[in-house]
């Protein structure tokens, strides 16, 4: 055949003219086209295989390795081993390359920003095409097996997990046809046999754990395509020993049986997160593999079991930083048993595995411009700096910014105050609040409105007191216990019985709280000589709703243009799911704690000082925040206006 032939890969619709008896394989390579190929085109692993359309008389006939390696199913519906099927008439043959043999970088949607990764998980699944063993042939199965791998995908196989050994010579011995034994092996960063499966199986899944000290999220992740189907969230069950950090701490020591109470609460929750992602996506939990998990330090610990006391008090030292794999059955998770329970590593102090899973995403450590970079939680997390130093550290902000502990706080659910505006004539509210439900308290990101709103208008003023001015206004009352509070919304507005108020107290517990972030932004800010960020990045669920005007108006974080504030959404759960499907990307995370410094800062004179200072609202320092000083310099000759204008009408 002298003349040439056209292949189109779809979905890309990519052309290309090939020579006689070129594969598709190679002429997918010379397009530019990745189709990922195992076994480096030996016709045994199965992960070439796209589907023909038009043209499939233009290729040469069913290889036998074809035969053996696709189902008569696949081959009915018109799947070939692009390694194997190769052009030999002239014509056009249309090639559709279906997602799980896809070998492309795939993309994560985080808030402002896409990043990029490469579909190589650490586990992984070859098929094995084996000979029967025999009196000439009679090596063991394991070292069969390991034969198998090292020839065809030159892998070293190292070890067998024991539960898995004690099964390998049935299952193994499953499916044989005409002297040969077909088996799919899994196996655990290049060196682990995990599991054996008869016949050609490309299942695998595995988990990205977000554990919060205040929410649990579960994705369930396809660790062929990288796809996430399905998504389980909860309360984590531990909130009823406490909602912050430390409370959970003395539990475990003023009782016996704290640590492993704790330990088991969160496990069994997890489980409860397991089940239903693998029931909405109708799978076995046999086929996941692994679970990459991120959180605090705390969290670390409380989940592995490991005695948290002395990272809970001066020096603030962690039972282990380097990260950690642990067999999924010695968890008692509800993964595969041969499969991993893996942890990121953990920073320092109580900057743990969560803090790293953020940099890996925001990448900021690496980059040139200067960053300020929180995760909004109960345990604060602050990176400062860039690609030529950056400090990293912890402050205990509390649940005050995700409206706990306040007298009409709420999670973020159906009828919970998201936005609020204080009319700076009037004083009067108006709100919005989750699915248009009538109002029954505020979360985080009402809280945050609320409080820059009374400041902004001059309800309240720099040290977050209620101003005399306003005292006379229906709206600022005295409550029964002595208090002053600022009436949100009235009784027959909201879904409660009574009216929805911000008390004093409440105003100060978020006081407090952003004082813990502001300080120790400051104190990192200080050490490396920084005035002003180019950027501030902020992480984690709250952060990704709350108003970014809101935040700087009581100092949340530096005065900057907001168009230079990006959020980055649940970070942590995204940099989780990157670790499980990138094995570089995991390797890079393991690097991230020695190129960023941990700084700690509790208990030191330099953050109790700038903790005082950034008590006020935004700062002590009014002059630090210009863009804030404006707008409340506008209120205020608003409010003197008005003020003068009511004294002349009398």
């Amino acid at each position: 055949m002298s003349e040439e032939s056209q292949v189109t890969f779809y979905p890309w619709k990519k052309q290309i003219d090939v020579d006689p008896d070129t594969t598709l394989l190679n002429a997918a390579e010379d397009a530019g086209v990745s189709i990922e190929g195992l076994c480096a085109g030996n016709g045994q692993c199965g992960t070439c295989k796209a589907i023909i359309g038009e043209g499939d008389a233009n290729l040469s006939d069913f290889a036998k390795a074809e035969e053996q390696t696709l189902s008569s199913e696949q081959r009915e519906n018109g799947y070939r081993l692009t390694c194997r099927a190769t052009v030999e008439e002239p014509g056009d043959v249309d090639v559709t390359v279906p997602p799980d043999s896809q070998k492309t970088a795939g993309i994560v949607l985080t808030e402002g920003h896409e990043l990029e990764y490469e579909i190589d998980p650490v586990v992984k699944k070859y098929h094995v095409n084996l000979p029967t063993p025999s009196l000439s042939d009679n090596v063991a199965d394991f070292e069969r097996i390991g034969e198998a791998l090292e020839e065809t995908y030159e892998l070293d196989l190292e070890s067998v997990d024991y539960e898995i050994q004690r099964e390998l010579p049935n299952r193994m011995r499953e499916q044989e046809v005409e002297d040969r034994l077909k088996a799919t092996a899994t196996v655990y960063d290049d060196e682990e046999l995990i599991d054996v499966e008869p016949g050609l199986s490309e299942t695998a899944y595995g988990l990205a754990i977000d554990l919060g000290t205040t929410t649990v999220a579960v994705y369930l992740v396809n660790l062929k395509n990288g796809n996430t189907e399905a998504i389980s969230s909860q309360l984590n069950p531990q909130t009823k020993q406490g909602g912050d950090i430390m409370t959970r701490m003395r539990y475990t020591r003023r009782n016996d049986d704290g640590r492993e109470e704790l330990k088991k609460e969160i496990r069994t929750g997890i489980n409860e997160n397991i089940k239903e992602v693998v029931n909405e996506a109708g799978i076995d939990h046999e086929n996941i593999y692994e679970t990459v998990f991120v959180g605090n330090t705390a969290m670390h610990h409380l989940f592995l079991g490991i005695d948290p006391a002395y990272v809970a008090g001066s020096p603030y030292v962690a039972a282990r930083e380097a990260p950690m794999k642990v067999k999924a059955r010695e968890l008692d998770i509800d993964i595969n048993d041969s499969g991993y329970v893996y942890w990121l590593p953990v920073s320092g102090g109580w900057v743990g595995p969560d803090k790293v899973s953020v940099l890996l995403v925001a990448g900021h450590y690496k980059e040139p411009e200067t960053t300020v970079c929180i995760d909004i939680g109960t345990n604060g997390e602050i990176s400062v700096g860039n690609e030529d130093e950056m400090l990293v550290t912890s402050a205990p902000a509390g649940p005050a910014l995700e409206g706990a502990e306040l007298r009409y706080g709420v999670r973020a659910q159906a009828g919970a105050i998201e936005e609020l505006w204080v009319d700076p004539e009037t004083l009067d509210p108006t709100y919005e609040t989750i699915d248009d439900e009538p109002a029954n308290g505020l979360c985080g990101s009402g809280v945050i409105d609320a409080l820059a709103q009374l400041f902004e208008v001059g309800v309240v003023d720099q040290r977050g007191k209620f101003r005399d001015e306003v005292m006379d206004h229906p709206r600022v009352r005295t409550n029964d216990d002595e208090e002053l509070e600022y009436v949100v919304a009235y009784a027959e507005e909201a879904a409660l019985a009574e009216d929805i108020v911000m008390t004093q107290n409440d105003i100060r517990s978020v006081q407090m709280a952003k004082a813990a972030i502001q300080a120790g932004t400051r104190v990192l800010m200080g050490e490396l000589d920084i005035k002003d960020p180019d950027r501030v990045l902020m992480a984690g669920a709250f952060g990704n709703y709350i108003d970014k005007i809101s935040a700087m108006t009581i100092g949340m974080y530096p005065d900057i243009d907001e168009n230079d504030v990006v959020s980055l959404g649940n970070a942590a759960g995204v940099g989780a799911k990157l670790a499980l499907l990138d094995s570089e990307r995991r390797a890079e995370a393991e690097r991230i704690v020695d190129e960023v410094e941990y700084f700690e800062i509790a208990g030191t004179d330099v953050f109790q000082e700038n903790f005082m200072e950034s008590m006020y609202l935004p700062h002590e320092d009014f002059d630090l925040y210009p863009h804030v000083k404006e707008r409340v310099k506008a209120s205020r000759e608003l409010e003197a206006a008005r003020l003068e204008e009511a004294n002349s009408d009398d």
